[in-house]
């Protein structure tokens, strides 16, 4: 049978800084890069976010301010 799938290259990955939020029940995050504030509140429930990381695909952000 012929598959009709293309073959995908698979998408490079790397550990990147993230903000999580620091509530036990939430699992909100977003990318540093990403954030409005320096230290953002959760868009969620409005708690404290903490700094972390996570393996994620590379993706640049061009409106990122380069500090």
């Amino acid at each position: 049978m012929y598959n009709h799938k293309k073959h995908q290259e698979p998408v490079p990955e790397q550990m990147t800084k993230v903000w999580e939020c620091a509530t036990d029940g939430c699992n909100s995050w977003m990318r540093d890069n990403f954030a409005f504030d320096h230290e953002p509140n959760c868009m969620v429930c409005s708690a404290v976010m903490k700094s972390g990381e996570r393996m994620l695909p590379v993706l640049d952000n061009p409106n990122s301010i380069k500090a």
